[in-house]
């Protein structure tokens, strides 16, 4: 180190030097060797200006080498005389210095090749300088890769010349031969036909082959290491690439594999990102199971694993994330410290926005308390207020997270198209519907409506191409409006929003034929059942099924929601008629859009009837929010704000005295929510059942199960809702649910418990939940349960029957429609389409399919009524019962919907009766008689075929089951004195009683315990042999049926 020279440049320029003269003296070395003539013995003269060249470089590095050893004396001159470098020195110029006195020394072949290795040291300082001049950090990979390049040549360099030099007393080798002789050594092959005869010779290269096994291995260590470090840390995106393609950066705090295939499977789904490049930025090694995927030549080519941190500016531009399209920022929903989580994620979004303020960021966050911080992103998902928004909305509109999953996931609406099932190809097909957008001067769908009322767009839109018109934007208005209702009228500038299998742009009508066909009265019956075709000819041939009475325009306007009889067909003889569409709203007609009004003015009169002690509600905006940034909706509210200890259920206080929920003597059936804390997402639970929206007769009470005690200022948020109570309890203990009115409830909603989040084995995260709503199926078969799991992948084990054939074929299913690579390989699993189990995870693409429809966040938004927009509409649903089968198809109820109620039906929930085939009994019991049982069982299952017995697995270990087998098992014990034929007897009518009635008798006892009435448990009937699955944006010709819900 020359310590003594503070300007680098200078230092650099010294080295650089230096290495120049070493090698200078090298090659006047071999210039040397080839001028000789061996067979003299004596200097040729022409070596003469050679040797006077050399004499005069070991002058300059004799007086170098003296100076630095001066300058860099520091008390002990032996450490300095004793480094190889000086020693080489010394051996390569003091024998010049002597020849200058003494002319015989001059033939001496002095062994100058050997400053071969001072000139590598030289190399190696010289580039450690000019990489602290130049301010560059150069890889360390191409610093050894040079280093163990120079070590090699110096090897083979010090070889050849040393053996030629020494065999100078033998053989007189020449150059050419010596290096060869070198080569075949060191590569092992070792020939034999050259080879040194001297033993100075020999004793050389015993030396180098020892000091090539040494010191070679190890700079091939080193290089591997390096190598190795640099896979996994991936290296650079090429500043070239990232001027010449496209790329976007994903940015993640541990990748696991279902992440990922969720993200590369959605982003890769639209055409026009077919070129772009994925960088991922984590700062965690690759798992296996990443990199194995990632050697797929499909994703190897195009997605990029770098090992960094989005806090590191030097990552960051190794990610090249100015040049970036956009950077997504998803949280690790798995930690069980979720703030924590949070926590990184805001910190990512700060540092990228500070590095590239340019670059568009997707932002996922999980607790509603922290999104403010990011509130700067183009676009943000919070987790927690969609998730409970959502299994809110499925309490009253069924399914609503099953609909809004397969809006968010692509699709080409083939899954299932092979299926023998009618459901599965109906369900399949409407699923690969998504929401389009399109200018409204652009479209052909929709550009004849212009100046026409926006309900008459959507249904004749929806008449003609299938397409269901959903909302609008306004050229001058940022905001988005759904189903902005017979008022709006439709401009050629506005942006319409539908939902279709495929945007317009790629669909195949034809226009004009279509209008021919129109011409003719075109009445045959198309099908489209086929995988490709769409559903167009279907659509036109449904026309003559949608009967427009034209006659009867002077109906007058319903008002009403109700699709009542019109009750001028009093002969029975003609089809019922429905009103048409009108082009412009009739003023009279309109429904009241005040939203202080209550849709149905007859409510008001109830208080008349039942006495004063009902509480008025009112209508405004919730006082307290919970956290900042939580949208404002009109809600109905207590007039004034419940105490707190009337918030709790199962406790009297002074204002009242009822301890269950049957004391309260609720109208409606309750709604129970089972979550581990009162969190802020929890808010977002409430609001959309106690919209202004909903009618006041049809509140559902709302009751919290919590494992831990609320904060007092959730309690502030909740308690000017009415009907909203908490309990302390847990879901897996009995007594908790029977308190909290269990069989008075319609829907138990089971939310994923932060502390089971993360499980050593992934996928057993879910094994505490999964098993305690199994055996609450079992136990209230009635219940709609609606469960929250952490992996998608573990909703087969819903609701599991192990020997039914039915799921199995379901199962099979899902494995070919996963072969056939759909992302929605789940989605035929029975408690997905019915949407009874959901997985947040499933809402990541809504992310990343912003990034090619910027609206989708919003309008998923408004669609769960976490925002709302004046004048636009929300998300309810309506049963169809006997009185309304008139109708017939979704086309005529579309219509009927636009002309009373301008409504717009986006779809159907369907429930269908289904006998799942269950084998024999199955009951676990031990019992030690075989004979006895084989007899039984023959009998019992002719007894008992009615009932379904799913499930073999042993319920006993479940702390719910336990205290009755413990009872049995005490029972057994006492009368063991007793004879055998009465523990026969016992067996027997052990045997004969039906699973059921076990259960209910379990159920039973437990409510007599805790003092509550069973009347209301007879009542529960099992009505689970059904399956249910939601249709989006059906075709008109749909038949409807008998208790679907639209």
């Amino acid at each position: 180190k020359l310590f003594f020279i503070k300007n680098q440049r200078s230092s650099l320029r010294i080295r650089l030097f230096n290495f120049s003269l070493k090698l200078l003296t090298c090659l006047l070395y071999i210039v040397r060797v080839l001028l000789d003539n061996p067979e003299e013995g004596i200097e040729t003269p022409g070596s003469l200006p050679c040797v006077s060249l050399q004499v005069s470089i070991a002058l300059i590095s004799f007086l170098e080498t003296m100076l630095l050893i001066y300058l860099s004396y520091k008390g002990n001159i032996w450490e300095q005389i004793f480094r190889i470098s000086f020693i080489l020195e010394m051996i390569n110029t003091v024998p010049f210095i002597i020849t200058i006195f003494w002319p015989p020394l001059r033939n001496l072949f002095i062994p100058v090749f050997l400053n071969c290795w001072l000139a590598k040291y030289a190399l190696e300082n010289m580039i450690n300088d000019l990489h602290r001049a130049i301010q560059r950090t150069q890889s360390a990979m191409f610093n050894q890769v040079l280093i163990l390049i120079c070590t090699l040549l110096c090897l083979v360099f010090t070889g050849t010349c040393g053996i030629q030099h020494l065999e100078r007393a033998g053989e007189k080798l020449s150059l050419f031969k010596s290096f060869y002789f070198c080569i075949v050594t060191f590569s092992t092959v070792g020939y034999g036909d050259v080879t040194p005869k001297i033993w100075p010779s020999q004793l050389l290269v015993v030396i180098m082959i020892c000091v090539a096994l040494v010191v070679l291995p190890l700079q091939f260590e080193e290089l591997v290491y390096l190598w190795m470090e640099r896979q996994k840390s991936g290296g650079n995106y090429s500043r070239h690439r990232a001027q010449t393609e496209k790329h976007v950066v994903l940015c993640v705090s541990s990748l696991k594999i279902d992440l990922l295939m969720d993200f590369l499977n959605e982003f890769y789904a639209h055409p026009r990102l077919q070129d772009y490049y994925v960088v991922i930025l984590c700062p965690t090694e690759m798992d296996i199971q990443v990199r194995r995927v990632l050697q797929i030549p499909l994703w190897s080519q195009r997605v990029i694993y770098l090992q960094g941190s989005a806090l590191k500016d030097q990552d960051l531009m190794r990610a090249k994330m100015d040049n970036g399209e956009a950077c997504f920022i998803l949280s690790s929903r798995n930690e069980v410290d979720r703030t924590a989580a949070d926590h990184q994620t805001i910190l990512r979004a700060w540092a990228v926005k500070d590095f590239a303020p340019n670059c568009p960021l997707y932002v996922q966050i999980l607790k509603p308390e922290n999104k403010f911080h990011v509130k700067f992103a183009d676009h943000v998902v919070c987790e927690e207020e969609c998730k409970y928004a959502m299994l809110a909305l499925n309490c009253v509109c069924p399914a609503t997270s099953t609909l809004i999953t397969l809006l968010v996931h692509t699709s080409r609406g083939q899954e299932g198209q092979e299926s023998p099932e009618q459901w599965q190809r109906m369900y399949g097909r409407c699923s690969g519907n998504e929401v389009y957008h399109i200018r409204m001067g652009d479209s052909k769908f929709f550009m004849e409506y212009e100046g026409k009322s926006f309900t008459y767009a959507a249904f004749h839109a929806h008449k003609k191409y299938g397409v269901c018109l959903i909302g609008i934007r306004r050229e001058e208005n940022k905001s988005i409006l759904l189903n902005p209702g017979p008022r709006h009228i439709m401009a050629a500038s506005d942006t319409c929003f539908y939902i279709n299998i495929t945007k317009e742009e790629n669909s195949a009508f034809i226009f004009k034929q279509e209008e021919k066909q129109k011409k003719k009265g075109f009445a045959g019956r198309g099908s489209y059942d086929g995988p490709s075709r769409l559903p167009v000819h279907s659509i036109i041939a449904s026309m003559g099924t949608v009967a427009m009475d034209l006659q009867n325009t002077e109906c007058r306007p319903a008002n009403s929601s109700k699709l009542a009889l019109p009750a001028e067909n009093g002969s029975g003889t003609r089809r019922p008629s429905i009103a048409p569409v009108l082009e412009l709203a009739d003023t009279s007609s309109l429904l009241p859009c005040d939203l202080l009004s209550d849709q149905s003015e007859d409510e008001m009169t109830q208080s008349d009837e039942e006495g004063s002690a009902v509480v008025e509600y009112v209508k405004g905006y919730p006082p307290n929010s919970p956290y900042i940034g939580s949208s404002p909706t009109l809600c109905h509210l207590l007039p004034e704000k419940a105490p707190f200890c009337c918030l709790r259920l199962d406790k009297g206080c002074k204002h009242n005295s009822f301890e269950d929920a049957k004391a309260y003597g609720f109208k409606n059936k309750l709604i129970i929510v089972s979550a581990e804390t009162a969190g802020n997402g929890l808010y977002n639970f409430i609001v959309p059942l106690r919209a202004y929206y909903r009618s006041r007769k049809e509140l559902n009470p709302i009751v919290l199960l919590l494992d831990n005690k609320p904060e007092h200022h959730f309690l502030e948020a909740i308690c000017c809702f009415p009907m909203v109570y908490y309990m302390e309890g847990t879901i897996d203990n009995l007594d908790s649910l029977l308190q909290c009115g269990i069989i008075y409830a319609d829907n138990l909603v089971v939310v994923d418990k932060e502390s089971t989040m993360s499980a050593e084995e992934d996928y057993m995260a879910d094994a505490k939940t999964i098993v305690n709503v199994q055996t609450m199926f079992r136990l209230f078969p009635s219940l709609s349960i609606i469960t929250e799991l952490t992996h998608p992948s573990n909703m087969r084990f819903m609701q599991f029957r192990a020997k039914d054939s039915y799921s199995l074929a379901l199962s099979k299913l899902e494995k070919r429609e996963r072969e056939n690579g759909s992302n929605l390989a789940f989605m035929f699993r029975l408690p997905f389409a019915a949407g009874r189990v959901f997985s947040i995870s499933m809402l990541d693409t809504l992310l990343y399919q912003s990034f090619v429809k910027d609206y989708m966040i919003t309008i998923t938004r408004l669609l769960l009524g976490l925002d709302t927009t004046p004048g636009s509409g929300y998300l309810c649903a309506m049963k169809i019962t006997e009185d309304d089968l008139w109708i017939r198809t979704y086309g005529r109820l579309f219509q009927k919907l636009c002309s009373s109620s301008a409504e717009i039906p986006i779809g159907i929930y369907r429930t269908e009766s289904h006998m799942f085939a269950t084998s024999e009994s199955q009951i676990s019991i031990n019992v030690e008689d075989c004979e006895d049982t084989k007899d039984v069982k023959e009998h019992w299952g002719i007894k008992t075929s009615h009932h379904r017995n799913s499930c073999s697995s042993d319920q006993s270990e479940h702390p719910l089951l336990r205290r009755k087998s413990m009872q049995w098992a005490r029972k057994g014990n006492k009368h063991s004195s007793k004879t055998a034929e009465w523990i026969s007897q016992q067996r027997l009518s052990l045997y004969r009683r039906s699973e059921r009635q076990e259960l209910s008798e379990l159920v039973k006892n437990r409510m007599k315990h805790l003092g509550l009435p069973t009347t209301g448990y007879d009542e529960m009937n099992d009505h689970q042999n059904t399956l249910s699955y939601v249709l989006i944006n059906p075709p008109p010709d749909t038949r409807l049926e008998l208790n679907d819900i639209v």
